[in-house]
């Protein structure tokens, strides 16, 4: 056993020079639905027939049941999860843990957790964990912002460290679909964090940025494959990849993917996967749209909701709507921004409808005097890549941005306008 772990995992001797973070440009991020290619996207996809007689066998239940959790009474269960305000729909669904130590992680994940002075689980990830090491189908249903990425990261590190090596031509183990190439940034950086002391590899896919890089990382082998729809649809039409090997698979943010239009896309990835996956869905919001999509992927699936099913807002936060004229927005635009400009904590997201109204506004702001920059859609990976660093760090305190930036992106102290 490697570390202490409780799951014996192996000791992978891997290459590390290409173990870095690589990022490139997206299909998300567009205002609107991304456009149909050829009509219809992977049209060159073959639906797969699969026999699971004749599919390799692999593991996906690494759950075992801490003795400080089997001590908690089952009043105790259902008393945490009013509190934490989680509901459960669905069959055999394990009791929460109240402690990271509880879901028995190993040790080197342990050690990040610590680095990154958490102090206990989520709601969304003390319940999540447990569910998503038994090796069961699952819906999330939570915030922004709650920590779900380490509550589908972590127990898919356990399950990667079970599977065979991958050999010379082998896909991802675990897949991750994302709508937009800022939050498939996010969502590797934590791969790599959390996965780098036991030698996984992982990659981002998408478009807007040179191919190259992307099919060398997929060709060499990664475990970990973060990918928006329509990039990966290219790269699996031309050969460049495979789903063979993809037993863990996650829809992030399913019901922002379903509004940008890449419901056909993902349906053509997921026939290229094996039907016995593990597959875990994640959304803010549970339309009927994101249900039908759970129940055609998920099997036999344990629903977990944090909070309201309903869409709602974060009630930590303070809500001002003023309803004005068209031609009144700018002037009392200005208005607000002198009042909070005047304060210490000031830096301040402007979203817009167009990348047109986006370019527009920056223009006239900052001929105005105000330290304002913007990302959309149109503009390309590095130049995003440098406004988030400089609003993050403070030097830009004005950002104006279309919805590429409407969630996943880890602002700290931000008002939203």
């Amino acid at each position: 056993m490697r570390g202490g772990s409780s799951y014996g995992d192996r000791d992978r001797d891997r290459d590390r020079g290409r173990d870095r973070p690589r990022f490139g440009g997206g299909m998300g991020g567009r205002s609107g639905p991304p456009p149909m290619k050829f009509g219809n996207p992977g049209e060159r996809l073959r639906k797969k027939r699969w026999n699971l007689d004749e599919l390799p066998k692999f593991e996906k239940n690494f759950y075992t049941e801490h003795v400080e959790v089997q001590r908690i009474g089952q009043y105790d269960v259902e008393e945490f999860r009013r509190k934490k305000e989680i509901t459960i729909r669905g069959s055999g669904c394990p009791k929460p843990v109240i402690a990271f130590h509880h879901a028995q992680f190993p040790q080197y994940v342990m050690d990040v957790l610590v680095q990154q002075n958490f102090k206990e689980p989520t709601a969304i990830q003390a319940q999540g964990f447990p569910v998503a090491l038994s090796g069961k189908d699952m819906v999330g249903i939570a915030q922004t912002g709650s920590g779900k990425t380490l509550a589908y990261l972590l127990p898919a590190i356990v399950h990667i460290n079970h599977q065979p090596y991958l050999e010379r031509g082998d896909g991802p183990i675990c897949l991750v679909l994302a709508p937009t190439r800022e939050l498939a940034q996010q969502v590797q950086q934590v791969a790599y964090d959390y996965g780098k002391s036991s030698r996984i590899k992982s990659t981002c896919v998408y478009g807007g940025a040179p191919k190259g890089p992307q099919i060398r990382d997929l060709e060499r082998g990664v475990e970990i494959c973060i990918a928006t729809p329509g990039r990966l649809i290219d790269f699996l039409e031309a050969g460049k990849t495979n789903l063979r090997r993809c037993t863990y698979l996650v829809l992030d943010e399913a019901d922002r993917m379903l509004d940008m239009g890449f419901e056909p896309q993902i349906r053509k990835i997921v026939e290229q996967i094996r039907p016995d996956r593990q597959t875990l869905m994640w959304s803010a919001t549970w339309p009927k749209e994101v249900r039908q999509l759970a129940e055609d992927f998920l099997r036999e699936y344990i629903q977990i909701n944090i909070g309201a099913l309903e869409l709602s807002a974060n009630h930590n936060i303070l809500q001002i709507v003023d309803v004005c004229m068209e031609t009144e927005k700018d002037n009392k635009l200005i208005q607000l921004m002198e009042e909070i400009m005047a304060e210490k904590e000031n830096k301040t997201i402007i979203f817009v409808e167009t990348k047109k109204r986006c370019d527009d506004l920056t223009r006239r702001m900052r001929r105005d005097g105000w330290p304002a920059m913007c990302i959309h859609g149109d503009k390309s990976q590095p130049e995003r890549d440098w406004v988030l660093t400089e609003f993050r760090s403070g030097k830009a305190p004005i950002l104006i941005a279309t919805d590429v930036a409407s969630r996943g992106l880890g602002f700290g102290s931000t008002r939203q306008l």
